[in-house]
């Protein structure tokens, strides 16, 4: 069978959430970036990272940032956007954790020291968290 699908086959969900990061990047990156990231949007289209975008987003509506001039308020959608990123923020730091973790046992450093870096109260915490990290960055 194709690999189209037909105007009667189910969404793919994860696709549909790939898209939707994709427009929420997109849309706060239009409506609220500020300084390099602006320059990025405007020369290049790039969009702000998922956690710059969450942290802008955050600070505007907390009133701790101030607004660009003529920029527009934060809003629902604005908010819902940013929700729409937390997964992918999250699996971005994930991917960071993990290979800080993996660079730091390959200069030498004990799983114990690790936990103390982490905030952990074990050397076993460390190393399982360390596995759980691997596991969920490898899909």
């Amino acid at each position: 069978m194709s690999t189209e699908q037909h105007p009667f086959s189910r969404p793919d969900p994860e696709q549909a959430r790939r898209a939707r990061a994709h427009e929420a990047l997109f849309r706060l990156t239009e409506r609220h970036a500020t300084g390099p990231a602006r320059t990025l949007w405007e020369e290049r289209r790039l969009p702000m990272s998922a956690h710059e975008a969450i942290r802008r987003v955050g600070d505007l509506a907390a009133g701790s940032a101030v607004p660009d001039q003529d920029a527009p308020a934060v809003d629902e959608a604005d908010l819902t956007a940013a929700l729409t990123l937390v997964p992918l923020a999250r699996a971005e730091f994930d991917q960071m954790e993990a290979g800080l973790l993996t660079m730091a046992k390959g200069r030498g450093m004990t799983w114990q020291e690790l936990a103390y870096g982490l905030g952990l109260g074990t050397a076993q915490a460390a190393r399982q968290r360390h596995e759980r990290l691997q596991s969920r960055t490898e899909h």
